[in-house]
């Protein structure tokens, strides 16, 4: 009984099965004459080379680069609520909360990013409610010692009005 179920098993199988290659199909010419016509398209077609050193790549205001603290009126727009830094999947940015007389109650005493940490996903500016951290068009980041990769509040903070590109992105697409 089990070899009657076992051959109508077999009988369905072989009706559910795809055809074999024909021989013109195994021997791959379409999909190479398609490659070689791919590569030989691609040698006609201009070049571009950017001088990088001396001519700097202009990204879009879309482009992930580092992350910056927003500061206006001489003062960052951070609130030290931690969300960044809770969010942050590298765990590297840590935040440390003061309080102040200002009218935003709290300020980051501390605010530090481990840059070889840093995966640029821009969790961080995403989560931020009061867009006080934001990813930047810098990409430019070379160490020669872990202590230079560790950037405090010092070489974050970057004015509104240099950043007002990306702020701009960040309000037409939320």
């Amino acid at each position: 009984m089990s070899d009657m179920n076992n051959e109508k098993y077999l009988q369905k199988s072989e009706l559910v099965r795809v055809k074999d290659l024909t021989f013109f199909q195994r021997t791959y010419v379409v999909e190479i004459l398609k490659g070689m016509f791919a590569a030989v398209k691609q040698m006609f077609k201009p070049s571009f080379t950017i001088q990088y050193p001396e001519v700097k790549v202009e990204h879009a205001a879309s482009f992930r680069g580092r992350p910056v603290l927003v500061e206006e009126n001489g003062t960052e727009r951070c609130v030290a609520c931690g969300l960044c830094s809770r969010v942050c999947p590298a765990l590297a940015i840590d935040v440390q909360a003061a309080e102040t007389e200002l009218t935003k109650e709290r300020y980051p005493e501390k605010f530090e990013i481990n840059m070889t940490r840093c995966i640029f996903c821009g969790f961080c500016e995403e989560v931020c409610p009061e867009e006080a951290i934001i990813m930047s068009n810098e990409y430019e980041l070379a160490f020669s010692s872990q202590e230079e990769s560790i950037f405090g509040k010092d070489k974050l903070l970057k004015s509104a009005e240099v950043m007002k590109p990306r702020l701009d992105f960040l309000r037409d697409n939320r």
